[in-house]
């Protein structure tokens, strides 16, 4: 924010909050306390704290998230809200709290001081549109769900390590619902092999697993499954519940996975920016939507490629003390961001001629995976955020030409790499 028009607020308030009670204090320009209220997360509070502030209209507040019911409430109350980064926090507090003193008001108070004096240099905190903040809502949600699968999964193979290891040697992919309905139908070697030949290959054509180079090798499998099992009754009856249990779940969760990735879909339909984000090489149905949520819609939000690289955690932080001088990887960043980035940087090599070279050839400089591509999604935001501002879809002719133009080295490695559709 300019100073210019920060120097229209009169008050800035620091704003403590917790989940079952918040606390505020309100500073004039002089740093002098005119406010300080605590006041519990209800309907009554609330209307407290309007009540409280009503004669402060100048007033901007900092708070330590920038997102969650207290930030949506303060919004709606048509406050200038500015975010605060939680190590950035830390360090205002100690300058308030050498001795390392910590309560709500203190901390409210060193927040509320922190922006009167420093905030010209913060950014506000400007309110999504309401279609691009339920997607972005919806993606991140999303996200955790897959991840509590993955653990459902991780623990599944390890019950069935302990007691059925024949059940994971039959089946290599266990995000597939026909694995988790296996454990479910023979949820022990002994009820496998009970079971008989005739059910298995029953089972293997109902689920549409039955090939000829796969399907001979899993009924053998099955057919020995009870010579190498866990000895113990105890382990198996036990392990099998479990496991019974995880795969159940797991067959619940991915049924709301995929009513989250309709809702997604189709409110990815919908925004203008579809044909932006849809146009990018191996983002598909389920990153475009992601790296549109992420970005917004708000063009103001990042001035520079640079901003976006920051805030996406590509851009490296350089450190240098006397004669020592170092780089590390950016931990203040949008993690959600930077992990769609990634893969999404990954998927693009498999769709883009210059990507896959960009890629081999940070990779023969000695980067690891990671590392290259790290690299890689900073050449992709780039291109990204032109396109974001203004608002056209993905041109690979285009693309190529600009980067003839600038004498890209990269024009040189693709000259002599093959498509990757051909490969």
């Amino acid at each position: 924010m300019d100073q210019q028009t920060f120097d229209q607020f009169t008050h800035f308030g620091g704003f403590d909050w917790a989940r079952a009670s918040h606390h505020i204090v309100i500073v004039d320009r002089g740093g002098q306390v005119v406010l300080s209220l605590g006041f519990d997360d209800d309907a009554q509070g609330w209307a407290t704290l309007r009540e409280k502030i009503g004669q402060l209209p100048r007033l901007a507040v900092a708070i330590e998230t920038s997102c969650g019911p207290a930030v949506e409430r303060l919004l709606e109350m048509n406050l200038p809200v500015f975010p605060l980064n939680p190590k950035a926090a830390e360090r205002y507090r100690d300058r308030k709290s050498p001795a390392g003193v910590k309560d709500d008001e203190r901390d409210a108070l060193s927040f509320g001081d922190a922006l009167r004096t420093d905030g010209h240099g913060w950014r506000q905190l400007r309110p999504q549109d309401p279609p691009t903040a339920e997607l972005r809502l919806l993606c991140r949600d999303e996200m955790a769900l897959i991840a509590q699968r993955t653990a459902l999964v991780n623990q599944l193979r390890t019950a069935l390590h302990e007691y059925y290891p024949a059940a994971l040697e039959a089946f290599e992919d266990w995000i597939c619902k026909s694995s988790w309905e296996f454990v479910i139908s023979f949820p022990t070697p002994a009820a496998l092999a009970a079971a008989g030949k005739r059910r298995w290959q029953s089972f293997l054509h109902s689920h549409k697993l039955y090939r000829p180079q796969t399907a001979e090798k899993r009924l053998e499998i099955f057919a020995r499954a009870a010579a190498f099992a866990s000895p113990s009754a105890a382990v198996t009856s036990a392990k099998s519940l479990l496991a019974v249990t995880l795969a159940r779940q797991l067959k619940t969760l991915e049924h709301q996975l995929d009513e989250y990735r309709a809702r997604i879909t189709r409110l990815f339909k919908d925004h203008p920016d579809k044909d932006c984000f849809g146009s990018l090489p191996g983002a598909g149905g389920k990153l475009a939507p992601r790296l549109l949520a992420e970005l917004g819609s708000d063009r103001q939000l990042f001035d520079s490629p640079d901003a976006l690289r920051c805030y996406a955690g590509t851009a490296p932080v350089t450190r240098q003390s006397g004669k020592r001088h170092w780089v590390c990887l950016r931990q203040a960043c949008n993690k959600h961001l930077r992990c769609t980035l990634h893969l999404w940087a990954d998927l693009s090599r498999k769709s883009c001629v210059w990507a896959e070279a960009y890629y081999q050839q940070k990779k023969k400089q000695g980067m690891s995976h990671a590392a290259a591509l790290r690299c890689l999604g900073q050449r992709w935001l780039k291109i990204l955020w032109k396109m974001w501002q203004s608002g056209q879809p993905y041109d690979e002719a285009l693309h190529t030409r600009n980067q003839i133009k600038h004498g890209s080295w990269v024009i040189a490695l693709t000259s002599s790499s093959p498509s990757p559709a051909a490969s």
